[in-house]
């Protein structure tokens, strides 16, 4: 597909060559393509449906660490989102569906690479599988997203941040009540979500937030949530 990229950022464009995991409507992976490919809208409206992940990180006090998409970022620059969002590639270590392998290994890695903690600050046993999301959403007229969205939490004190400005503009933690005002204050305040964010947030990310000691209780791992 011969979509111009040039007017993009280098690095950003260099990422769209990326290999997605391609999945039906049921989460069965069944190839690959490109960053690029699953993200233009032309190909989301024929159905064309990629696996992803959002990791909600929160550290000793409970409050969630939230990061500003970076304005170089091609799809939702400069929105506010969960801790990191992104993609399980088509390679062997994150393709592992046992146990959610391959997707807390992409977890573990996007962490690193965005927000630059460090692995062994976030194990990949410690994340905690919830349920996942499927929803479609454009970013402007040319990209997207269509999404088989994975929910992961993690409780990590106290991890090194090193953030890449390339990814993120911004980061900050707040408690459940911050960010309940910064939502409805978001049109006094100039503030703008990811639509995958603020799904999460209007129905289910509170409850989960107050059962943060007792998450199995909070699990639909078997169950795929469809906001479409």
């Amino acid at each position: 597909m011969g979509f111009d990229l040039s007017q993009y950022d280098e690095e950003q464009v260099r990422l769209m060559e990326e290999m997605c995991i391609l999945v039906d409507e049921n989460d069965k992976a069944y190839g690959g393509d490109t960053k690029k490919n699953c993200h233009l809208n032309e190909n989301l409206d024929k159905g064309l449906l990629h696996r992803a992940f959002s990791v909600f990180l929160f550290d000793d006090q409970n409050r969630l660490l939230l990061q500003q998409r970076a304005e170089e970022k091609i799809t939702f620059p400069n929105l506010f989102t969960n801790t990191c969002c992104s993609h399980p590639l088509c390679v062997p270590d994150e393709l592992i569906e046992e146990n959610q392998l391959g997707v807390r290994n992409a977890a573990q890695r996007k962490l690193q690479h965005e927000l630059g903690i460090p692995p062994e600050q976030v194990p990949v046993d410690q994340f905690e599988y919830l349920t996942r999301i499927h929803y479609k959403s454009p970013s402007d007229g040319v990209w997207g997203e269509h999404e088989i969205d994975y929910i992961l939490f993690i409780k990590a004190p106290n991890v090194t941040l090193d953030v890449s400005p390339n990814e993120v503009k911004s980061v900050r933690y707040v408690s459940k009540e911050e960010l309940q005002n910064l939502f409805a204050e978001s049109d006094t305040n100039g503030m703008q979500f990811t639509p995958w964010f603020r799904i999460i947030a209007e129905s289910y990310l509170y409850k989960w937030w107050d059962n943060l000691d007792n998450l199995d209780s909070q699990k639909e791992q078997d169950k795929i949530h469809r906001f479409l």
